[in-house]
Parts: C-alpha cells; sequence; structure tokens
C-alpha cells in the first residue's frame, strides 16, 4: 500500500512538522495520556508524517490510511495479524456461477457515528459515489485506488470493472461487475473502500474536490468531518503541529476500543521519533531503524516485528536513457548489484533476497525464474556486448522518508552506486525529497534508475504487478519498449483468468517473463519492517501489510 502514494502515485505523503518538533511535545505528554492504567487512558503513536486528508476514497497514502482506518470499515475485512479475508460489515457473501454477481449480508444495527443507519442503501450509496465522480476526482491523481482495482467512472470511456448496486433488503445488497476478476471480493478490504455515512458526504460537499495547479484543494469533508462505523471518532486535527486526534465511539456496534483518547502525531524524522519514544512523549512509532532494534529491546522496548510483505526494487525507467532499452545493460544492472551483500549490512534481520516482483507468499510465485548472481565480471561483458563500457546513467533516491521497504536510502543508495561504480558505470545521484519532487517525478516516469518499493494491500499478484506494470506509461514507462503493452495485456488476461490453477500458470509465466525478457526492474529485497512500543502499551496486532487498527490497545498500570 503504493506505498509511495502522493497525487497519482501510490506512495505515502509525508506532510507535516519538522522532526525538531519532537522535542515540543514533554510539556503536555502527562496531561494528554490521563491518569488510568488498563482500559481508558489515551496513547499517543508517532507517525512517520502527516495525513493528506481524512476521506480514504480521495487517499492513496499510508499516513492517511492509518487514521482513517480507526474511523471507518470495510465490507470485508483482514484477520488481525494476517492478509487472510474475514468478514466486517458485510456478515457473509456469495458470488454467482461466473463471478460477476455478488450478494452481499450486512451486520445489523451499525449505525455511523452521526447516527445515519447502515444499510443497503448506504452502501449502495458508497459506490454509486465512487463510480460516479467526475472533473477533479474522476482522476487516477485523486480515486487512485477506484482507477487501479475498479478502471473506469460512469461518464468516461474507460471500461468499468463496477456496473451496479441494488439494495434487495434492507441488509442486503447485490452487486454486479462487467467481468470476472480474481480480486473481487478481496479487494474491498482496501481502505479507500470503506464505507462512509451518505448524510455527512452530502451536507459536506464530500465530493466537492478542486485542482489547483498541481495540487488539490479538499472539501470540508475531507478536512473536518470524516464519519465512519468505526471503534474511533474523529476529534480535531492540528494541522500545525501534524497531530490527530481521535475519540473512542461508545456507540460502537462491536468490541468497544480499550482507550478513551488515540493521538497520531506526525514526526518525519526518525531519530526524532526515537528520542520522543525515550522522553516519554509517545507511546509508540513506527519504523525504528534497523540498528536501533537491539538497543530499544535492551533498554526496554518493545520491538514488534511484521513478517515481511513487501519489495524493494532498482527501478528502471525505458524512456530518458536509450542504454537502458537494451536488455543486455539491464540484465548487466542486475549483475552488478550485490544483494546478499545489501541483505547483510544494510537491511533489518530475517531479511532476504528478492528474485521476482512480490513475495514467495503471494499466488504465481515462481521458483524457476532467471536469477543474477553477483557478477562484476558478467556485468562488464554484458555492458560491451551492448557497446556501453562508458554508461552513465542518473541513480534516484528519497531524502526525508522512512520506509517499510526502505530503512536507510541513504545507505541502500550508497552500496548500488559503489557496486554500479566498480563495473565502470558512471552514476549521477538525483536526490530529491519524497514528498518534494520524488514520487511525483517517479510516477511521470523523469527518473532513469530509481530506488521504490511496494507494501501489499492484499494477498494478490495484481497487487503487485498490476499496480506497476498495467500503466505502460507509469514509472517504468514500459510504452517506451516493444513488449510494455504485452506485459500489460498478459497482466488483464490473468487476472480475469477464473480458473484458479489456470490463473497460477499464466501467473508464474508472467513473473518468468519479467525475469528474463523484460527485466523493467531488478528485484532486491524483502524486508520485515517493525515498530515499537513503551513497555505499558498492550494488545496492539502487527500486521504484516502494515494495517494496525488500535482499537484493541490499553495502557498497562
Amino acid at each position: 500500500m503504493l506505498q509511495l502514494r502522493v497525487a497519482r502515485t501510490r506512495r505515502v505523503a509525508l506532510i507535516g512538522l519538522a522532526g525538531a518538533l519532537a522535542f515540543s511535545m514533554s510539556a503536555c505528554a502527562e496531561s494528554e495520556r490521563g491518569s488510568g492504567g488498563g482500559e481508558g487512558g489515551t496513547f499517543v503513536f508517532g507517525s512517520a508524517g502527516a495525513p493528506a486528508h481524512f476521506d480514504p476514497f480521495f487517499a492513496s497514502d499510508g499516513e492517511t490510511f492509518r487514521v482513517t482506518r480507526q474511523i471507518y470499515e470495510n465490507l470485508v475485512g483482514l484477520k488481525p495479524g494476517t492478509a487472510e479475508l474475514e468478514p466486517e460489515l458485510a456478515t457473509e457473501w456469495e458470488g454467482s456461477e461466473d463471478g460477476k454477481t455478488w450478494t452481499f449480508q450486512l451486520q445489523e444495527g451499525v449505525t455511523f457515528h452521526d447516527g445515519t443507519p447502515f444499510n443497503a442503501e448506504a452502501v449502495c450509496a458508497n459506490f454509486e459515489r465512487m463510480y460516479n465522480q467526475t472533473g477533479a476526482g474522476a482522476s487516477s491523481a485523486t480515486a487512485y485506488y477506484w482507477t487501479n482495482n475498479f478502471g473506469g467512472f460512469a461518464d468516461d470511456d474507460k471500461d468499468s470493472l463496477y456496473e451496479s448496486c441494488s439494495a434487495t433488503g434492507e441488509h442486503t445488497v447485490e452487486m454486479t461487475l462487467t467481468r470476472f476478476t480474481a480480486d473481487f471480493p478481496t479487494m474491498l478490504s482496501q481502505d479507500a473502500f470503506s464505507m462512509q455515512s451518505p448524510t455527512a458526504m452530502e451536507e459536506y460537499d464530500a465530493n466537492g474536490i478542486e485542482a489547483q495547479g498541481d495540487s488539490f484543494v479538499f472539501p470540508e469533508y475531507a478536512r473536518q468531518h470524516p464519519t465512519g462505523t468505526g471503534p474511533f471518532t474523529f476529534d480535531s486535527y492540528d494541522e500545525a503541529n501534524g497531530t490527530v486526534t481521535l475519540k473512542r465511539n461508545d456507540d460502537y456496534w462491536g468490541e468497544k476500543a480499550k482507550l478513551n483518547t488515540l493521538i497520531f502525531r506526525a514526526i518525519p524524522d526518525e531519530t526524532a521519533r526515537k528520542q520522543a519514544l525515550e522522553a516519554g512523549d509517545i507511546d509508540g512509532y513506527d519504523f525504528p531503524s534497523p540498528s536501533d532494534w537491539a538497543a530499544l529491546e535492551d533498554a526496554g522496548f518493545k520491538v514488534e516485528i511484521r513478517d515481511p510483505f513487501n519489495i524493494l526494487y532498482l527501478g528502471i525507467t525505458q524512456k530518458n536513457n536509450p542504454a537502458l532499452k537494451d536488455l543486455k545493460v539491464r540484465q548487466a544492472l542486475a549483475h552488478a548489484i550485490d544483494r546478499e551483500a545489501l541483505v547483510s549490512s544494510i537491511m533489518p534481520e530475517n531479511s532476504e533476497v528478492a528474485t521476482q516482483m512480490y513475495p514467495d507468499t503471494v499466488d504465481g510465485y515462481a521458483e524457476d525464474v532467471q536469477k543474477y548472481p553477483h557478477d562484476p565480471d558478467k556485468a562488464k561483458q554484458l555492458l560491451a556486448e551492448a557497446g556501453h563500457e562508458d554508461l552513465t546513467v542518473e541513480l534516484w533516491w528519497p531524502t526525508q522518508v522512512t520506509r517499510p521497504y526502505l530503512p536507510n536510502p541513504q545507505a541502500v543508495f550508497g552500496a548500488l552506486r559503489e557496486d554500479l561504480e566498480q563495473v565502470g558505470i558512471t552514476v549521477e545521484p538525483i536526490s530529491k525529497p519524497w514528498n518534494g519532487g520524488y514520487t511525483d517525478g517517479i510516477e511521470e516516469a523523469r527518473a532513469q534508475l530509481f530506488l521504490l518499493g511496494w507494501t501489499g494491500d492484499i494477498n494478490s499478484p495484481d497487487n503487485f504487478l498490476g499496480s506497476f506494470f498495467n500503466d505502460p506509461e507509469g514509472q517504468f514507462y514500459t510504452a517506451g519498449s516493444p513488449w510494455g503493452e504485452q506485459l500489460s495485456q498478459e497482466l488483464k488476461d490473468a487476472l480475469a483468468t477464473v480458473d484458479d490453477a489456470e490463473r497460477e500458470a499464466k501467473y508464474q509465466e508472467i513473473n518468468r517473463k519479467l525475469m528474463s525478457e523484460y527485466l523493467p526492474a531488478i528485484p532486491l529485497s524483502h524486508s520485515p519492517p517493525a515498530l515499537v512500543l513503551a513497555p505499558e502499551v498492550e494488545g496492539l496486532v502487527p500486521s504484516p501489510l502494515t494495517k494496525e487498527e488500535f482499537a484493541t490497545v490499553s495502557i498497562a498500570e
């Protein structure tokens, strides 16, 4: 969950206060936490960035979803600590034989935070709202997850997966698709498709998004009135210091949250997050540096290590450097990189060298893909055969960011640069702030080589490969190659294959081609990201998708 989402991208926005502001927390820490142990009290979490807004449909960044996940719920959810599907606002669902018509039975007795009943009409109002977006709302820049999963909107010419939604009973929904897709209904577990109050969306003009230059202005609903059915309600957002305050929903239909108050405080700098935890200003934070894990545990903190469900890769854009269109040059890059050394010296403990573009827990993983062991002589030979012994490349790497798959961007960049220079490649470094030109530049295919990654939103090969390569004009600009359209079509065909075994075989063949005939990127590693908690924090279940829910958290005596 791209994790790299800004504008049209799927990466994590890092908006908000500078790391230095972490040290201004001490004065109010005690009063915010409250005095009671066990249930109740306040939990303060140090986030890696501030949310963009609070309307999940128009969101694509992890820090927004970290907050909205506590406010809203989906028809289908994920079993805590896993990527396995389970009921949430829908109690059960059943698909037709052709996979195009789905019937959902809904939870009864559920209301949105504003008192609006959650029922079949509310569900259909949500999907009709998504499908009928126009203007600024009807683009991948704002509705990334809709366009990536459902395709087009009602008023455009693009083929949409969504056809209709009908309330066939007060708590029964029938949803019709235009075609079969292997990812439905699993895709509905993604945060962007959570259920929102139709009453609040209408009252506060939820669809009133406006384009303003290269950015967007979001309406009052997204900024001040997010309204879901979840265990926490929205209280306030202090944009000046990146602090979001949520309160327990005492009218929640399920098991109520143990905390009275949940606060997310944006602290982009990882060192500042660590110092804030050590000072007692926050109760936990995400993405501690792997080099700090042992020291944090020795100091009594809880380091919770998630299972790896991500990929770090060296992307190759088929647009700005003609030499990179040559397969032999891309293969030379792959042989030049010492991924074993990268994983053992820089990445977290228990990281793995990646041989393809997603981990082996995802369907379609092929054990027999072409491998690229570290071989500088082979790299030099391939460059010579391609006539590019004097190759010069721009290598982009991000600043002001820590990602689950990229815990130390500068160190990873330094290792890759050294490897490439050892085979005679001249590296021109390009560093940009993650939310200050890096992600936009990559998604607009302005880079040549670049560091990026992805944490899966759902357990699906298309969630990885389709997100990367469905759009031939995306970050890899495969439109600049003779195989870009072919790869895009192969992915669409695989996703539309009904038979499980046949679909599995198609994805395995795609993975083989990606590593032999295409090689649009060089997979580097799968790493287990961690989060760290104060000793008295109990009940938080780490998610391999970094989709933690905080309703189960309590503060011990």
